[in-house]
């Protein structure tokens, strides 16, 4: 059920476009002033903390633009691109909505660019990762909200088991270490291959951390290198020395299920540390560098506001993003919701916080990766692939090699 919150439209008004499937924005506003739409998604899983903020956060804002009024919507996440894609098309999307950079890729047609829009010193304040991870073509298409970071998190219990007193820095590290922890009944690595998990939290850091990148420098294929095969033969060596869960590898279960939560994995670097630490307690709970084979690389996530073309308030619009997205504004919105700042001039937000502080220092050592149009369909012909290499049915370079042929198709597309 959809969650709705309307300042300065009449309720019946907002009610009736509802019904009829659109936004209550699109820059139609009364006496002349400016009216923006937000979409956003609950970011926040607290609805009433979520609400909160947005709430305060527009008449914070309305109170310096008073000739701006703002409307904001929270949708939920199932649907979400069918939903926007609908409005688009009918010329009835939202000024402004909540992206990850995928989307922008997906979207950027129909994305207005920041370039004039944000101010130089916003944009001179951004990490350049995360400026990177929302930037195409040299077009700027989003205003960071937040951003996110999976570096290596290491269980000391599991450590204590094994009879380990070092933890892994490189791959190197961890092939020697793999037969000591399955001698014992361990898991080195929690690795998730079923379809249902994202390749930005399995493969593609292995890929990066390998020196590889998902396209090349044509945008075409880009994984179906030495470097990609480098990272899959990683994978599948851990597999067939019994250091991978082999369970994790086929079937998708919720984490209380997972040998994550029955304390036989070592290290993961997919699961945030708010998730395991109910599982494995706070003082287990070793947060470590991306692990490192050419370089230490980790994913992390980037959320950001994008302003539509269709808007017809794009300054309005441009000027609400930067005013929610400031440090002192969004401080509130990213501790509720565990996720980090995307600027640089922001103090640490998690002083209190042993774990998230640990997190926060490498933030600036994450990447989005590439972004294309192509990337989630990408993913629909390597995941299979590389779960098939992990299964012993094929060699980690004729699975990489048929991925490749596969997503020929796809890339002629784009």
């Amino acid at each position: 059920m959809r969650v709705s919150k309307f300042t300065g439209v009449a309720a019946g008004i907002a009610a009736a476009a509802l019904l009829a499937g659109c936004s209550a924005g699109g820059g139609q506003a009364a006496s002349g002033d400016q009216h923006v739409t937000l979409w956003m998604y609950p970011v926040v899983p607290d609805e009433a903390a979520n609400k909160s903020f947005w709430d305060g956060t527009v008449a914070a804002f309305q109170k310096e633009h008073a000739d701006i009024t703002v409307d904001y919507e929270i949708f939920p996440w199932a649907n979400r691109d069918e939903a926007l894609q609908t409005a688009i098309a009918a010329g009835k999307g939202p000024d402004l909505v909540y992206l990850v950079p995928d989307q922008l890729a997906a979207y950027q047609k129909s994305i207005a660019p920041l370039n004039d829009l944000l101010s130089a010193e916003r944009q001179k304040d951004l990490l350049p990762n995360v400026k990177d991870s929302v930037t195409i073509g040299g077009d700027l298409l989003g205003a960071p909200v937040l951003t996110s970071a999976q570096p290596l998190v290491c269980n000391a219990a599991v450590f204590e088991q094994a009879g380990v007193t070092e933890y892994p820095r490189t791959w190197k590290d961890v092939e020697r270490l793999a037969p000591t922890f399955a001698a014992k009944g361990l898991y080195m690595l929690n690795y998730p291959a079923s379809a249902e998990n994202t390749l930005n939290l399995t493969y593609y850091p292995l890929l990066w951390q390998a020196g590889g990148e998902v396209y090349d420098k044509d945008g075409e294929v880009g994984f179906d290198s030495k470097e990609g095969e480098k990272a899959l033969t990683f994978l599948t060596t851990l597999a067939e020395q019994k250091a991978l869960d082999p369970e994790a590898l086929t079937t998708n279960v919720p984490l209380e299920q997972t040998a994550i939560a029955q304390g036989k994995v070592a290290c993961t670097f997919n699961n945030a540390v708010t998730e395991i630490e109910p599982f494995w307690g706070a003082e287990n709970v070793k947060v470590l560098a991306p692990l490192k084979e050419e370089k230490s690389i980790a994913y992390g996530t980037v959320g950001s506001l994008a302003v539509l073309k269709g808007s017809k308030a794009p300054k309005a619009a441009a000027a609400f993003a930067e005013f929610a997205t400031g440090a002192d504004v969004v401080k509130p919105f990213l501790t509720a919701a565990g996720y980090f700042s995307a600027l640089g001039s922001t103090e640490p937000l998690y002083p209190d916080n042993p774990l998230l502080s640990e997190v926060e220092k490498y933030v600036p050592d994450t990447t989005v990766g590439q972004l294309g149009t192509s990337s989630r369909a990408l993913m629909g012909v390597l995941s299979p692939e590389i779960q098939a290499a992990l299964l012993g049915q094929k060699s980690p370079a004729d699975a990489l090699k048929d991925a490749a042929a596969a997503a020929a198709p796809i890339l002629k597309k784009k």
